[in-house]
């Protein structure tokens, strides 16, 4: 199983150190996120200082951004690693959209569907010298002129990997996507019954099979070397299953294992600020379901026997409490299976 590691920095200016320690580490690869700060120029940092460790954005919100400006930035960051890096797109939500980036919200997986084809048919411009022809119903891109147009990447172009929780974003990613990546508010039995029935569905249109894509499960880990540390990352872990679990989108989740209750609480506790009492809404049921904890040795058997006939790697959303020396432990057993 290949090993990814976030490239987790409060300062840009780290991205370059950090991503030299996880290439050390030996992960297969790390991601950057759309936090804080954005996801592209952290992995251009990271893709200057390194040499093998694959790079990705998982992900970025295609929807706070239009097509071209998004294959413009990927293609860039293919060249500068080189080969190593993936386009991990997402949705976010509507009042995220709307009211944090100003973007339109519409029909979240036509459009999704309609953005990653437009990345493909812009690409294609820029490798062929064929002239830009896409109408979408959303986007449409019909101006390349030689100016703009940088050429072929020698590196070919980046995979795209799309992520999803409903049934139709999922779709999406197996009609269209190189991957797909699996949303860390999740648990195994959901992906079973809910998510991967659909991403058959997807891939069945594209006349592709699970072997097509490329399955990165990210997964919430709370590790420690003792029962202390297990139950500090534990409570961390637990602060972000309540953010993810007050977020409407996300209640199929909680549905399934009879829990669709705790959804509008929490979404009542976000809207009036109190967000120090979402955590202790969150029962140690739920913490069980959608995160794995423990030392080294346990989180590795949980992680195998959880993701490791569903996907090619794991991404580890991790919350590490231990003395330092569990996650080298927890990788290497991992890779090795």
């Amino acid at each position: 199983m290949k090993v990814d590691l976030g490239l987790i920095v409060s300062d840009p200016r780290e991205a370059a150190a950090r991503a030299r320690e996880l290439e050390d580490l030996g992960v297969d690869g790390t991601f950057s996120f759309e936090g804080p700060r954005g996801p592209f120029l952290p992995l251009a940092l990271a893709a200057a200082a390194t040499e093998r460790i694959e790079l990705s954005t998982a992900i970025a919100v295609a929807f706070a951004r239009n097509p071209m400006v998004v294959a413009q930035e990927a293609q860039d960051l293919q060249l500068l690693a080189e080969g190593r890096f993936s386009l991990g797109l997402g949705s976010q939500i509507r009042a995220h959209i709307t009211r944090r980036f100003s973007m339109p919200w519409s029909h979240p997986a036509p459009r999704m569907r309609e953005f990653v084809l437009a990345i493909r048919a812009i690409w294609h411009t820029w490798a062929t010298g064929d002239p830009l022809d896409f109408t979408g119903e959303f986007y449409s891109h019909t101006l390349m002129t030689p100016f703009f147009n940088p050429g072929p990447n020698p590196f070919g172009d980046p995979r795209i990997l799309l992520a999803g929780v409903g049934a139709g974003m999922v779709e999406v990613a197996g009609e269209v996507a190189d991957g797909f990546i699996v949303h860390p508010f999740h648990s195994r039995d959901f992906l079973l019954a809910d998510t991967l029935p659909a991403l058959d569905r997807g891939l069945a249109r594209s006349v592709r099979g699970r072997a097509d894509v490329e399955v990165v499960c990210q997964t919430m880990v709370a590790l420690g070397s003792d029962d202390a540390q297990v139950a500090d990352a534990r409570n961390a872990a637990r602060a972000q299953l309540a953010f993810y679990g007050s977020t409407p989108a996300y209640r199929g989740v909680l549905d399934h294992h009879g829990l669709g209750e705790l959804q509008p609480r929490l979404r009542d506790l976000t809207r009036a600020g109190r967000w120090g009492d979402l955590v202790r809404e969150v029962p140690d049921e739920l913490v069980d379901l959608l995160t794995v904890s423990g030392g080294a040795d346990d989180v590795a058997d949980q992680l195998l026997a959880r993701n490791g006939d569903i996907g090619q790697r794991t991404a580890l959303v991790l919350y590490d409490r231990s003395d330092g020396a569990a996650v080298p432990a927890l990788v290497q057993r991992l890779q090795d299976g």
